[in-house]
């Protein structure tokens, strides 16, 4: 049977730290057989250990181990007290040969933690003092001025076993555990805040270090083996006993060298994902703009020239709303009273009480001659919300639903928490809702077969012989002008800058062959 080997590509973060893991597994870069091998660098740390030892500079460290691979192949850990002990459980990866494993306090000659927190108060700081470095203080590797806490000189003197020295590290104790940084000549003498640890590195290259440091083995074990309930929290025995991969010398050269080479590489192919991302993530939307673009310019379904044509349509929708006006079901203010039409000379025109104006430069584009512009608030109710005070809604279900805002709306469906008794801003079953008010654009239809009150950031859209469900198609192709054109501290959209906005209308028949149309290409995004 064939099959075939599919891989989801990396993102800027996955290459990076592929690119870390590979490094430090000896993957990066070819080994060199004429390189001095990683035990002849451990013996001269252990030396170097020893003498500072010698000269009182340091104490000995009764749980230094040497690790070591024995005949049968298998890893081992000898103590000071001369006990040895199968360690192969605990080796994370294999590594090359001239490599070597070493606990990480086995190559410290310095390794403490910040003073206690009781040990420096508010009080101890001051404008013109000591910094402490903390990690909040390191950036980018690097630590940075920027907030940095000073204390007096009293508490300096105080503190003079966390001072920092050039070359030492510096690595955060909460937190962010993959904070790391090198103390620079700028920063000799300052203390190590707080939350940090810091400690100095025999034989290993302090760069390669921080690369190791920032590799997923590491921040894996750190993480993993972290103590603290509401945030990472290491403490120095777990950190001192981490497993350090070793290369030779000139390896870790070399392996330095093509990681600076390559990372900017991988920066460059970090930004261009995160575009490419946009783009995709992007893309369903600019399709579902496209798609309704076609849509209410005809041409997402064929017309058919025996459809009853939309200005037969918009007559109707005229005689229907006169007729209730006069039977004092419509007030004369939520009638539109326009007519759009388009003259010999080929302008468009709009007629509203008694008055003609040339209202060319608002049609955005021509559609099929079945159609026809017509202002929204025409084939429209609009039904604005009303607020209601505290005592006239209860969480207990009694009377019709309250519904206050976006936050009802949910997957286009409207969950109730409120009620009342005392309704007055009324959606009816069918009415299309619509936020206004602070997060808006949002739709829902009401499907409850009862009423609803809306309140002041919902408004209710009910349609005359047109498909709601098309007018719905419009509103959203067009509330991003809506919005625009709505002026309010607020956000928001208005019921003025809604009613007036222009939209074309298909024969009936046509509007539902769209809708139709349009929900099946949006099933396939």
């Amino acid at each position: 049977m064939n099959s075939t080997l599919t891989t989801k590509p990396m993102n800027g973060k996955q290459l990076k730290n592929s690119i870390l893991q590979w490094a430090i597994q000896g993957k990066l870069v070819p080994q060199d057989p004429n390189d001095e091998p990683a035990s002849v660098l451990l013996e001269r740390i252990r030396a170097e250990k020893a003498r500072l030892i010698k000269e009182g500079k340091i104490k000995k460290d009764k749980n230094e181990s040497i690790i070591y691979r024995g005949e049968d192949n298998s890893h081992y850990e000898k103590f000071a007290d001369g006990t040895v002990k199968c360690i192969d459980e605990e080796i994370p990866f294999e590594i090359p040969q001239g490599w070597e494993w070493a606990r990480l306090g086995a190559l410290c000659s310095k390794f403490s933690t910040g003073p206690f927190g009781t040990m420096v108060h508010k009080s101890d700081y001051t404008d013109d003092g000591i910094p402490l470095v903390n990690p909040t203080n390191i950036k980018g590797q690097q630590i940075v001025n920027e907030n940095i806490c000073k204390v007096t000189r009293t508490k300096y003197d105080e503190l003079r076993m966390y001072v920092l020295s050039e070359n030492d590290i510096v690595l955060a104790r909460r937190g962010d555990l993959s904070k790391c940084a090198i103390v620079g000549r700028e920063q000799v003498g300052w203390l190590a805040g707080t939350g940090s640890f810091f400690l100095h590195i025999l034989g290993l290259s302090l760069d390669f270090f921080i690369m190791l440091y920032s590799s997923p083995y590491a921040q894996s074990y750190l993480i993993g083996d972290s103590v603290g309930t509401t945030m990472n929290n290491l403490n120095q025995g777990l950190l001192s006993k981490m497993l350090i991969p070793i290369p030779p010398s000139n390896e870790q050269s070399r392996i330095l060298e093509h990681y600076r080479f390559i990372m900017p590489i991988v920066e460059r192919y970090t930004v261009a994902n995160s575009e490419r991302k946009a783009l995709d993530d992007d893309l369903p939307l600019q399709i579902k703009k496209s798609i309704l673009q076609e849509a209410i310019q005809g041409k997402l379904v064929p017309q058919d020239p025996n459809d009853e044509p939309a200005s037969a349509l918009l007559e109707r929708i005229r005689e229907e709303k006169q007729k209730l006006l006069k039977d004092g079901k419509l007030k004369k203010k939520d009638i539109v009273d326009s007519i759009i039409f388009k003259g010999e000379d080929n302008k468009y025109y709009e007629k509203v009480g008694g008055k003609v104006l040339d209202i060319s430069d608002e049609i955005p584009f021509e559609v099929p001659k079945s159609w026809q512009w017509c202002r929204l608030g025409y084939v429209i109710h609009l039904q604005s919300g009303q607020d209601l005070t505290p005592d006239r809604y209860s969480d207990t279900p009694s009377g019709i639903p309250y519904i206050t805002g976006a936050s009802n709306f949910v997957d286009n469906t409207i969950l109730v928490s409120r009620w009342t008794t005392t309704p007055t801003a009324i959606a009816h079953h069918g009415d299309l809702l619509i936020t206004c008010k602070g997060t808006v654009g949002a739709m829902a239809y009401n499907n409850s077969g009862g009423d609803f009150h809306i309140a002041r950031q919902i408004m209710a859209i009910s349609s005359f012989e047109i498909s709601l469900k098309y007018i719905e198609l419009c509103i959203v192709f067009l509330l991003p002008q809506i919005e625009k054109e709505a002026h309010s501290i607020i956000p928001g959209i208005s019921r003025d800058t809604i009613l007036h906005s222009l939209i074309p209308i298909p024969p009936s028949n046509e509007q539902a062959a769209i809708v139709t149309r349009v929900k099946e290409l949006y099933t396939r995004l």
